[in-house]
């Protein structure tokens, strides 16, 4: 099928039509589309790529992750298509004294292209995550810069570059 010679109605009913397949797949599960395919894509990539443990998705509403490794660690995954990664609720206020206490073991980044095309996956574990993480004064709550030196530091898990 050539995209391009499609009218611009028939590309808008094909869009509706791959997203009602990809809820029926299970593979979105709410209205969050970026957040779901990184979810899916990241522990469909851990399940199939040997060295790296099995995922399985927590259960919807689990606070603070998205996936459990058999071993029991817990996964945080935030997927974007920009610098920055979105909010990580439950954790201390930028003005608190009190440590804070570990909600997880790594934090899976998925960076996706402008056009959703899979990019990287990074893994962060947590003494990583709380040297690189941010308040964000708005939403009251912390998210990650997606830097140069962060995905040094990280383990850079897959990477497009390398296909």
């Amino acid at each position: 099928m050539n995209l391009a010679e499609l009218k611009n109605k028939e590309i808008v009913t094909l869009y509706s039509d791959i997203i009602a397949e990809l809820k029926n797949r299970k593979i979105i599960r709410t209205k969050n589309l970026l957040g779901d395919l990184g979810e899916y894509l990241a522990i469909d990539y851990y399940c199939n790529t040997p060295g790296c443990p099995n995922l399985q998705a927590a259960p919807p509403g689990t606070q603070n992750i998205d996936a459990i490794s058999r071993k029991g660690e817990r996964y945080s995954i935030k997927s974007t298509s920009g610098n920055l990664t979105s909010v990580f609720y439950g954790l201390n206020d930028s003005e608190s004294t009190e440590p804070e206490t570990q909600k997880f073991e790594f934090v899976i980044i998925v960076l996706f292209s402008d056009e959703f095309k899979l990019k990287k996956i990074l893994e962060v574990p947590w003494t990583l995550f709380l040297s690189h993480k941010r308040w964000h004064k708005t939403m009251r709550g912390w998210n990650i810069s997606i830097t140069k030196k962060l995905i040094e530091e990280a383990t850079v898990v897959y990477s497009s570059e390398n296909e």
